[in-house]
């Protein structure tokens, strides 16, 4: 005859495990991020392992265990973006596949360059190509590193093409962005090459929407003017610099 068992009681001991995790957990939080006050905490639904991935060029959080995805800022006891961080990084590694010499240039050759994901038909891109106009007319010009995006729009890549494939590509450029629309699209192999391959490099890079801007090697997501300023702010010519440059030779 088998000795009998017995089952421990779990149901009471495990609720009184939870509530010591839970409570030794809330200790530790308030503990680590002393400038913060927390309420309602709890056990949240995400379980098992976090694991970190990278989606239309953003980072992303997946728990397998409870198939959780997570669209999250994490920061460490020091307030440190560590999201940010690695999603800068992502973006640093995946910049190596610009070849600049590849772009559509526009603007001087000595003045600040900066990489632009663009689509002629997006009404961002064609505020911020006004942008840089008024800022050229205020003396701060920028050297324009242009790469077609033609996955949003269904007429971009006919107008993209047609750009790359006119006499005066940067006058068409400028046309595209003011709204104007040729009667005719100019067609060409090398511009539909051209148009190709950017969209390959698009795709390489996770450009997601338009415009999206590399300055100073930081990717800038969207039409952010105040980050434009900056950046022309960081690049602006001293007061003597622009005198001597500007004063007759």
């Amino acid at each position: 005859m088998s000795p009998e068992r017995h089952e421990p009681a779990r149901s009471t001991h495990g609720s009184t495990s939870l509530h010591e995790a839970v409570a030794e957990a809330q200790v530790k939080l308030q503990q680590t991020f002393t400038n913060l006050q927390f309420e309602d905490f709890g056990p949240a639904p995400v379980k098992g392992p976090i694991y970190q991935a990278m989606a239309g060029g953003k980072i992303v959080y997946y728990a397998p265990q409870s198939e959780h995805m997570l669209f999250a800022t994490v920061y460490d006891r020091n307030g440190i973006n560590l999201t940010a961080l690695a999603q800068e990084q992502g973006a640093m590694r995946r910049q190596k596949a610009i070849d600049p010499a590849k772009a559509l240039a526009i603007g001087p050759v000595d003045a600040p360059t900066i990489i632009e994901f663009t689509d002629p038909d997006c009404p961002y891109c064609q505020a911020l190509d006004r942008f840089w106009s008024a800022k050229a007319a205020e003396g701060k010009p920028v050297r324009r590193l242009i790469f077609f995006v033609s996955g949003i729009h269904p007429t971009a890549a006919a107008k993209a093409e047609h750009i790359l494939c006119s006499p005066d590509r940067e006058e068409a450029f400028n046309a595209a962005y003011s709204g104007q629309t040729a009667p005719v699209l100019r067609q060409c192999a090398a511009g539909h090459d051209k148009v190709a391959e950017d969209a390959e490099l698009v795709a390489k890079v996770g450009i997601s929407g338009t415009p999206t801007l590399i300055a100073d090697g930081k990717l800038i997501s969207g039409f952010q003017q105040a980050e434009l300023e900056a950046f022309l702010d960081r690049h602006a010519k001293p007061a003597s610099a622009k005198a001597t440059s500007d004063a007759p030779r």
